[in-house]
């Protein structure tokens, strides 16, 4: 059965009608590159989101949160990059606040209709002369083909930009999704230091959306993980202006199934990316759990095994040991037969009913040393399945890291 869309060549979150973008080197970083940027959309537009589960949340987290609660809609959504504007006290729950009502001002919107976000360091006061400027120059940046200025404008230790955008029929209005994202480190499960922004121009209520990303995050942003760590500021937006002009979408709309279809492709898409790009990565990892007793405990193993810092360096050094993925899944905290487990390295068979079995190991070595490695792990227990992605673990993750801050 074939995708109810089609994606769009060089589609962006300016893609659905109605949205702008722009982007500008504001000096919160220290390159000449953009570390401020704007969404904006021609109407308030329905708005839901998705916030990470660390207990220190970030100020512009609770700036976004409360605006999305009072009417459900965003307008707009400012987000800059290079500093994290968390764990800063009242002073950057206050700076949070400013940039909101700046942004609403300077677009003559109201305040609870701009959104927030932050990425970067973690504990240092934002430098708020610098993004005051920024900010009043960003509506002379704004434009519709303004996606790669905005996605510039949002990356941290990232090497590449992430967006894409589909196009479907939705009673028979074209109806287009799309999506940007950051993210390469302080990326686990529960999302991570990661932001994603959906757009479309679907006609879909508040309460639908949120319902909509809530059940894509669970198979795409909760699916992903670099290096274990869960980072304060994770968030993921989505707007949806309504200008196709179609009839409202609900669950019992019957062209619902394809723009959650479409929607899901955006969110994987994005997720993959992320993972793809983790920090010093070389490949990107899949794990594919098939045979599992519950969906709970596809996942569970699926994360365990794509999180393993002994599977992540053996998909680096292109070592096909089958044994860290088998221990990974006897630690991931869910019933599992010890005497049924089948595993794969790619098309490589080398553990059945939990038995070794012969294969060829240089030719698996060969595979490993690719770009792309697919481990499947068959429970054989049930009819549950999940797939999470990572990527391996390098020497560079930890040069990465090691000088951050400076």
């Amino acid at each position: 059965m074939g995708k109810s869309f089609e994606v769009l060549d060089g589609g962006n979150v300016t893609s659905p009608k109605g949205f702008l973008a722009g982007g500008l080197h504001s000096g919160l970083k220290k390159v000449d590159r953009n570390d401020l940027g704007l969404i904006y959309c021609e109407v308030p537009a329905a708005a839901a989101a998705v916030y990470t589960l660390n207990a220190f949340q970030a100020a512009p987290l609770k700036v976004t949160r409360e605006s999305i609660a009072r009417e459900g809609k965003l307008q707009a959504l400012i987000v800059n990059s290079g500093n994290a504007n968390a764990v800063t006290g009242a002073q950057g729950e206050a700076d949070a606040q400013e940039m909101r009502d700046q942004t609403a001002s300077i677009l003559g919107i109201a305040g609870h209709l701009v959104g927030v976000a932050s990425t970067g360091v973690i504990g240092e006061l934002l430098p708020m002369d610098k993004v005051r400027r920024g900010i009043a120059n960003l509506p002379g940046r704004l434009k519709a083909d303004g996606g790669d200025d905005f996605c510039q404008a949002i990356l941290t230790t990232d090497l590449v930009q992430k967006s894409t955008a589909v196009r479907l029929t939705v009673g028979g209005q074209a109806v287009t999704v799309a999506g940007a994202a950051k993210g390469s480190g302080m990326i686990h499960p529960n999302m991570a230091t990661m932001l994603g922004f959906i757009t479309t121009d679907a006609a879909i209520d508040a309460e639908h959306l949120h319902l909509l990303l809530r059940k894509a995050t669970d198979s795409s942003f909760n699916m992903i993980t670099v290096d274990g760590d869960t980072s304060t500021n994770d968030m993921v937006v989505v707007m949806a202006s309504g200008l196709a002009a179609n009839e409202p979408l609900n669950p019992e709309h019957p062209d619902w199934a394809a723009f959650a279809e479409a929607f899901g492709f955006i969110a994987e898409y994005l997720a993959k990316a992320i993972a793809r790009d983790g920090e010093g990565a070389t490949k990107l990892v899949e794990v594919n759990v098939t045979g599992a007793a519950s969906i709970e405990s596809a996942r569970a193993v699926a994360k365990t095994v794509v999180g393993s810092s002994l599977v992540k360096s053996a998909c680096f050094g292109a070592d096909a040991n089958w044994g860290r993925i088998l221990a990974a899944t006897g630690r991931a905290g869910v019933m599992v037969d010890p005497e049924t487990v089948d595993v794969r390295l790619g098309d490589f068979l080398v553990l059945e009913q939990s038995r070794p079995v012969p294969f060829d190991d240089p030719a698996a070595t060969e595979y490993l040393k690719g770009n792309e490695v697919q481990i499947y792990v068959n429970l054989n227990m049930g009819t549950a399945s999940a797939t999470a992605w990572g990527c391996d673990l390098t020497y560079d993750y930890v040069r990465i890291n090691a000088a951050y801050r400076t």
